[in-house]
Order: structure tokens, then sequence, then C-alpha cells
């Protein structure tokens, strides 16, 4: 969008607006950017002029609207000359909303300084910015509730509490203005549609807030600790021994039970590693002025954790050793992620495409993957509903920063050095919403170490075995 375009767009806003905070705020002063308490005019300029200025990293769509109509802007930044890594595998993904609550003014700036400081950082040349927006998405909602944060009120136009209008436990909780239904509000319909068409296998997703100075994780609706909890430990710990001594806790013992949020539909419903980040007590008008990145720098640095470090935040499965020996498979897997995982298995797929699973060693249960033709199915079946790999013989867990050894029974599997390929198949993390993921094994880690009898396309064995034969003839020549 041009610059004079934009203009003539906001001075029609400013026009037509029912929030009089905003028709007093759609020209900034002549001040330092980040200072700036923005009202939806002033944020809508700023992020109209980085995607003209950064179109080699900032992508601007429009992915909703609020209730009184005013647009929900999203941004994506990565370097989009390259669709994936260096390497070659997905880029990694992240997922930042800000601004539920209308008069959270810091959780909205929070936000809005996490993308301001990626966006300057690649234009100032910073390396660790190059580096992160190389192997990175970042899509970044910084302001839901347009229409409340102009009138500074924590409800929608409606009245209606955002963050307890999505579709977890919606409304069994102690809870006040939950909406008439779960999405029934077009700020929080939007947010989801965004979430399952657009990064359905988020590697992290951040919501931020204020309220408190603390960082909350999945439950709000429950005490107990959420099944990954050796990932937000390990994030806990290694932000209050480093960076900040802010508080991390589960959302119901930190906090008070809340249901329908966003942090726990991500969790439970998406299967996003998830925080909600509350930056502080304080409210704050829109349109006065405080030096924001030093009010905010703690957070900030703490986002910057997480978004450089986010390839860890989901199981990470690494097939160390692999030794064919017949039927059987032996196997050496380390988690090099910091979430378990519980369901994972080994696929081997033939030349001709044919799947074969391990037949597991209970004759009393179903054969492993029963009716499952190929990964192509499993990879569709939206979450993998219906494939236990967990029965005896069939498949194996590894928890976080762990390793386990085990060996599969292939049976007939028409196993071949040249052609076929394994795959680790298993879920990103434990939670019932986890997806799947296939992951090919490298053949170096591959050895073939007998054919017990049957017939084994191996040449690496077979000129071992004449090597020796002729050093044999040669030192016997020798003599």
């Amino acid at each position: 969008m041009s610059r004079s375009l934009t203009v003539l767009i906001l001075a029609s806003l400013a026009i037509s607006s029912v929030a009089p905070i905003a028709n007093a705020q759609v020209q900034q002063p002549d001040i330092i950017q980040e200072h700036w308490y923005h009202s939806y005019a002033t944020l809508t300029l700023d992020v109209n002029a980085w995607a003209d200025d950064y179109p080699e990293i900032v992508n601007l769509l429009v992915v909703g609207y609020t209730e009184l109509g005013r647009n929900l802007w999203m941004l994506q930044i990565s370097d989009w000359s390259q669709e994936n890594k260096p390497d070659g595998t997905p880029k990694d993904v992240v997922y930042i909303d800000g601004g539920h609550h209308g008069n959270e003014h810091l959780g909205t700036e929070l936000a809005f300084l996490t993308a301001e400081f990626y966006i300057e950082g690649w234009s100032d040349g910073d390396q660790n910015v190059i580096d992160v927006l190389t192997t990175t998405e970042l899509h970044i909602l910084i302001m839901l509730n347009a229409d409340g944060n102009d009138f500074d009120t924590r409800w929608n136009v409606n009245q209606v509490d955002l963050n307890r209008n999505y579709d977890h436990y919606w409304n069994t909780c102690p809870t006040t203005q939950p909406g008439s239904s779960a999405f029934s509000e077009s700020e929080t319909l939007a947010n989801s549609i965004y979430m399952n068409e657009v990064v359905p296998h988020a590697d992290l997703y951040v919501t931020m807030h204020t309220g408190v100075w603390i960082m909350l994780y999945p439950w709000g609706k429950w005490p107990e600790q959420p099944s990954d909890w050796e990932l937000f430990h390990f994030i806990r710990d290694e932000v209050n021994s480093n960076i900040s001594e802010i508080p991390i806790q589960n959302a119901n013992q930190g906090l008070y039970p809340n249901c329908g949020t966003s942090r726990d539909y991500g969790y439970g419903v998406m299967g996003y590693p998830t925080f909600t980040f509350e930056t502080d007590d304080e409210q704050w008008l829109p349109g006065t002025v405080e030096a924001l990145s030093e009010r905010l720098g703690e957070e900030l640095d703490v986002m910057k954790y997480l978004i450089e470090n986010v390839w860890y935040w989901r199981a990470r499965l690494s097939i160390q050793s692999l030794e064919l020996d017949g039927n059987e498979v032996r196997l050496n897997v380390s988690n090099l992620g910091r979430a378990s995982t519980t369901n994972a298995t080994l696929a081997y797929i033939t030349e001709e495409g044919d799947l074969w699973l391990p037949r597991g060693s209970d004759p009393n249960s179903s054969p492993c993957g029963e009716g499952l033709e190929s990964l192509d199915v499993l990879m569709a079946a939206e979450g993998g509903f219906g494939y236990n790999f967990s029965s005896p013989g069939c498949g194996f867990g590894v928890n976080a920063t762990n390793e386990t050894e085990l060996i599969l029974d292939f049976g007939d599997a028409p196993f071949s050095s040249i052609g076929g390929e394994f795959h680790l198949v298993y879920q990103k993390r434990v939670i019932d919403a986890s997806t799947w993921v296939s992951e090919p094994v490298n053949g170096s880690v591959v050895d073939y170490v007998s054919t017990s009898g049957r017939s084994l396309s191996s040449p690496s064995l077979f000129l071992s075995m004449i090597c020796v034969i002729l050093a044999a003839f040669k030192t016997r020549n020798g003599k």
C-alpha cells in the first residue's frame, strides 16, 4: 500500500471512527516511535510503513475485522527470499498476538516492540536477527481488540472478554462476559481461523497481556501440570537463571482458574507450546508517552530468547544408530528437543512406495498401524487420530533431552540398501492435539550388520568380502 493511499485511508478512519480517543491521535508527535502508546490509527500507519519500506521481510495482511469493522493487521516477518532454511528443512514458526484486552496497552506494545526489534535489526544488519529471519517465520497480530484499545476498556464493543471466548472448555470456569458461545466474536473467530489455516503447526505461541508481572503456561482450567511440564520447567529455569526473575507458573496456580483462553486453546487444541506474557500491573492510556524500550527491555529479552531457541520447543528425534539384522531393527534414538513424545515409531518405505511397520509383540492386539496404507494417510489424519503405536513392539517414547534403545520386529519387510528408506514417525508433543511429523532417516547411520539367511543387496558388504579375499591372496603370494 502506498504512503499516500495509507494517509487517505487513515484520514477516512479518523473522521468516521466511533472511538473519540482515536480521532485525536491520527498524527504522532515528533518523538521516538517506540515511546508512543498506539491507537488503531497510529498502528495502521506504522505497519503499513513497515510493509512499504521492507517488502523483502514484511508481508502485511488483513486477517479479519473487529466488530466495528477495523482491520486486524497481521505482520508476517521472515527472509522471504528463502522458502526454507538453508539446509532445506521447513522454517520454524512463531505466532504472537497482543491486545486481547483493550486496556492492557503494555501487552500490545510488547508485541509491537518484538516486531520492531526484528525489522530494525534486519535493516541495521544485525547478524543475530538475520540468522533468525533466515530460519524462522514470525506471525504477529499486534492489536486484536482495536475497538477496546481505543475505548480503553477490557472488553470488545459487545462487552465480551475476548480471552474467555475460545473453544476450549468455554464458560466452564467462574468468569464474566465470555460471550454467547465460543467464537461468538469476530475478533476471536478470525484469530482461530488464522491459527488453523495458516500456522497450524506453529512451534511457539505467545499471547501478550498486562495485569501482573508473570508468564503463564497451561493449564488455566486445572492446577495440574501439563503433559509437557519438562518443556515449561526447562524454559522457566533458563529464563530465571540467565535473563529475568519473572515468575513462570501454571496459569491456574499463578493467577486464578480461567477457561476459554487463547493460551489453553493454542495448547489444548492446536498443540502449540504456549505462554501468556503478563507484562505489568499498570494500565496506560493510548496517546501517552513513555520510554517503552526501557520499560519493556527485560520482557523483550525474554521474547528474544524464546524466538531464538524456538527449534527446541518440541520433540526433536534423531536416530544415532540403526542396525538391521534380518527382520529385526535395533535403534538408538535421542530426543534433542525439550518436549517429550510418547507415540513414535519407525516406518520403512520400499523403492516401490510400499509402507512397512513393526508387527508388534502382543498377539492379542491389532497390528501396528492397522489400515494405514501410506505415510500420507497418517500425515493427513488431522493429528493422527486412531493411530496409536504405544502397543508393545509397535513403537516407543522418548523423554525430553533423553534417549532410548530398542528392538523392533519388521517381519517379512523386503529390506534393501538400494532404494528403500526408513522414516521416523512421531508426534511433536505429547498432548492429544499433537500433530505428526515424518522425517527420513539419514542413510549414514544405517548399518546392515547381517542378512540372517536372506538375500540383501548390500554393495558395501560385498566389497568388504572381496577385499578380504584379495588381501589373503596377496599375503600368501608374498611369503
